[in-house]
């Protein structure tokens, strides 16, 4: 069996691959290149590019790119249904008693796309309609020889193992995420269960910083590459098709991470605005400051910008006289570092030198490349945006999705990594479920320490005592 190579051998810098087509020969019709490079197509052609023959196996970095961006176009399982009677039909494998030496020749490469597909877009398989096609196409190269059974028993048991652990993952989401309360409440209810706050629980930034780049990349590691297809592929009809995805959008796990960013930002904010003492919101202040810093050593921008947002919220920023207190200076350096003018001209540059480090790493911990995430999504959304899906003449624009897949490879190779860092369970419990403020409860709690400055000020701490606390 062909050996799959890691993401990051799939694109060079330039894009994709300069040299991928010049043995492919344009059989089928229907293909565009120049240069050797495959510029578009009609979705026909495409697909039948997508299936091996006896002479012939598609790169792996046009199976990726054209699996990502086909669901614009048509449903996985639809595609699934055409790979299925083309690899039948083409490869006479409905016939038993077909030349065994052709079959011997062929499966090999069916099961390789398989596999690839399989590994790579495992969620896609959650369509009971997805599988049911593999297991026929899966079992009528099984039925050929012992060797083929073992490698699709293997390729099987793989896919049900991501799909558990997928499902095992989005209960814990949904246990944390009927369990989260206001912290507000809590506070009226049951103040004397939230006397701890973050450093009592972890007085060490450097051991904060590396809990959350687990939380960060075990939440990465569940989302799926065509997550951020499908996040844009319904917002019109293309071309007058019909939509390809009426149903709920499949992107469960990039909104999880998203909430998560949301949550720390309101975590971070939270934390300061709580203590009664300047002293110890300042002591908050810099303690954040020192986590923050030492995400960006780790790689993890993520994190990092979630707690620049914390600490640029205006209950947070509004408290002078704290921040008076604060030693400014690192928190300066990284706001300069995240600063979004230039098109976060900085935070790239850092990006950049990040991930030229993880290609040449000796360590786990060099690998660590944790994007800021809504900046990527963002990237990837203008990008969608900007050009068009086909060209005039009906055929799909293929250089565009080398580009969008060219993205979506880099953050597959990113998400990939181990977290070298030791977990610590009572901390990451702590990240993931202690009850933070609303947006009211913080202006209020940032109002109780350091009194309302004008009218405007005045009327609306009035407004939250009364409607948060009942009290005028």
């Amino acid at each position: 069996m062909p050996q799959t190579p890691p993401f990051s051998a799939m694109f060079d810098s330039s894009g994709y691959n300069r040299n991928l087509y010049q043995s492919a020969e344009d059989s089928c019709g229907g293909l565009y290149y120049h240069d050797n490079n495959l510029l578009s197509g009609s979705l026909e052609a495409l697909i039948q590019h997508l299936v091996p023959n006896v002479d012939y196996y598609p790169d792996r970095t046009y199976i990726f790119t054209f699996l990502l961006s086909s669901r614009l176009f048509m449903h996985p399982y639809e595609l699934m249904a055409k790979v299925c009677h083309l690899c039948v039909e083409h490869q006479q494998l409905s016939d038993p008693d077909s030349d065994k030496n052709q079959m011997r020749k062929i499966a090999p490469k069916i099961l390789q796309l398989l596999t690839e597909w399989t590994e790579t877009f495992p969620y896609d398989f959650r369509d009971e309609r997805m599988m049911r096609n593999l297991k026929d196409l899966a079992h009528r190269i099984a039925s050929g020889e012992e060797t083929y059974r073992k490698n699709v028993q293997q390729m099987m048991q793989c896919l049900i193992r991501k799909l558990a652990t997928l499902s095992q993952y989005e209960e814990v989401l949904a246990k944390i995420s009927s369990t989260s309360t206001d912290r507000l409440t809590v506070l009226k209810t049951k103040p004397q269960s939230i006397q701890r706050d973050i450093i009592t629980i972890c007085n060490d930034p450097y051991t904060l910083a590396q809990q959350l780049t687990h939380i960060e990349l075990e939440r990465l590691n569940y989302i799926g590459p065509e997550e951020f297809v499908q996040a844009f592929v319904q917002k019109d009809p293309l071309d007058n098709d019909k939509s390809c995805y009426s149903e709920r959008k499949k992107t469960r796990n990039l909104e999880a991470y998203v909430e998560w960013f949301n949550r720390l930002s309101y975590l971070v904010a939270t934390e300061i605005c709580m203590p009664v003492k300047k002293k110890h919101r300042a002591r908050m202040i810099e303690y954040f400051i020192d986590v923050a810093r030492e995400c960006f050593n780790i790689g993890n921008f993520n994190s990092l910008m979630a707690i620049i947002s914390g600490m640029n919220m205006s209950p947070v920023s509004r408290l002078k006289k704290t921040w008076a207190k604060v030693k400014t200076a690192k928190f300066d350096i990284l706001e300069h570092q995240m600063d979004p003018s230039s098109n976060f001209y900085n935070y790239r540059t850092a990006l950049r030198g990040a991930a030229q480090r993880s290609l040449t790493a000796h360590s786990s911990r060099e690998k660590i490349v944790i994007p800021f995430f809504s900046l990527l999504i963002k990237d990837i959304y203008f990008l969608n945006e900007g050009c068009a899906n086909r060209l005039p003449n009906g055929h799909v624009n293929f250089e565009k999705f080398w580009e969008l897949a060219k993205q979506v490879s880099e953050f597959m190779t990113w998400k990939q990594v181990e977290c070298p860092f030791e977990r610590d369970r009572k901390i990451l419990q702590y990240l993931l479920t202690v009850p933070v403020f609303s947006e009211d409860a913080l202006y209020l709690a940032s109002y109780e320490s350091e009194g309302p400055e004008n009218h405007i000020e005045k009327d609306r701490w009035k407004s939250l005592r009364s409607t948060l606390l009942g009290r005028v």
